[in-house]
């Protein structure tokens, strides 16, 4: 089975494993992480952790003699699915972090670009070089690198094709932090800083701070006040406050 879902305690772990194509994507393996990010949304999982197998590749994209000889129609429909399967990662209830361990070019970046949070080996490569092929990314990667890098960046990024190294992602904002080995245990423990707080409140934050790439400022704070409003109605808001006066540790219920 090319893609492994395990749970460790409260996090969730997603692989991709077919190091012996770079980890590349078929469109049989978009519909595998469809289905485990079905699972996950099911689990009691507080974050996901999306990597690739082995030492050299997170995702070197799609697989590309799949994508031969297709018709305009199966194009688009294969277009749409990896736009489906990311969307749902993007909108995963949970936060999901994407432990980039190598190359993660064309589908791959636009998986990484569609998790919350994104680490980077020092040896992590970042592109979309479908220009190269004559191609353009089709799973999101023209709309979600402009929202973290700027337009600028981005239009320079897709039509020149180029890489960028674990040193220069973090500069432009494509990645959070960079990490060293052991990198499961670094994405765990990044996770683990944010795991512990109510999980109403991680989710309300998120779309709050989603909101603001999206809409305009007077309606992005009227959509934070709206969810900040939701947060202080939850138990764990008021168990929050109240550990916050007693001087105590909180204990979150995600309630």
């Amino acid at each position: 089975m090319s893609i492994e879902l395990e749970f460790r305690d409260e996090l969730a772990l997603l692989r991709i494993n077919r190091p012996e194509a770079l980890n590349a994507l078929t469109f049989a393996l978009i519909r595998d992480i469809d289905r485990a990010l079905h699972d996950v949304d099911a689990s009691a999982a507080r974050a996901l952790i999306v990597t690739g197998a082995g030492e050299k590749s997170f995702c070197a994209g799609a697989d590309i003699p799949e994508l031969m000889n297709r018709s305009l129609a199966e194009q688009k429909s294969g277009a749409e699915l990896g736009q489906r399967v990311f969307a749902r990662l993007d909108q995963l209830r949970i936060p999901s972090i994407a432990m980039v361990n190598g190359y993660a070019f064309g589908g791959g970046c636009e998986i990484a670009l569609a998790c919350t949070f994104r680490l980077a080996a020092p040896k992590a490569r970042f592109g979309l070089p479908e220009i190269k092929l004559g191609l353009i990314p089709g799973y999101g990667g023209t709309q979600r690198l402009p929202r973290l890098v700027g337009e600028a960046r981005a239009m320079e990024l897709i039509l020149t094709g180029r890489t960028v190294d674990a040193e220069e992602a973090l500069r432009i904002g494509l990645v959070n932090r960079i990490v060293e080995a052991p990198l499961l245990e670094a994405a765990c423990s990044f996770a683990r800083e944010f795991t512990g707080y109510g999980q109403l409140a991680l989710q309300f934050a998120r779309e709050a701070v989603q909101r603001a790439g999206n809409t305009t400022l007077a309606e992005g704070l009227r959509a934070e006040a709206d969810l900040s409003t939701l947060a202080y109605r939850t138990a764990d808001a008021e168990e929050g406050m109240r550990a916050f006066i007693e001087r105590r540790p909180a204990h979150f219920k995600g309630c």
